[in-house]
């Protein structure tokens, strides 16, 4: 999630209902058991929901080769916001909704960094 949120230090405000009653949406920074490794929890911004068209590059290292597809229904898609260097949906796919942890309402420290992480 660099560089919105530091690599270490920052501490964030979660909240863990929102997210199972199904109320997290587009844009919102929340908290993903992996898909890869469940025993680890990442943080990731909800950039499709179900239904909805996802158009992404596929390698933007390298190439501007984009794959579009619609986000299967009990699913969403995550991206981290340095698209160079995150691992997310774009490697993984569409996540199950059910793999949501909690959402971030904010980051309370550093203090210098103290607020939201809307876009």
């Amino acid at each position: 999630m660099l560089p919105t949120l530091n690599l270490t230090g920052d501490v964030l405000l979660t909240e863990h209902i929102t997210s199972r009653l199904g109320r997290v949406g587009l844009g919102d920074v929340v908290l993903v058991r992996s898909p890869e490794n469940p025993r680890k929890t990442v943080t990731k911004r909800i950039l499709g929901m179900e239904g909805d068209t996802v158009t992404f590059l596929v390698d933007p290292k390298n190439s501007d080769r984009c794959h579009t597809l619609v986000v299967p229904k009990g699913h969403v898609w995550i991206q981290g916001d340095n698209m160079y260097a995150s691992n997310d949906s774009r490697h993984f796919g569409p996540v199950p909704y059910g793999l949501i942890q909690g959402k971030v309402l904010c980051r309370v420290w550093p203090l210098n960094g103290f607020g939201s992480l809307a876009n």
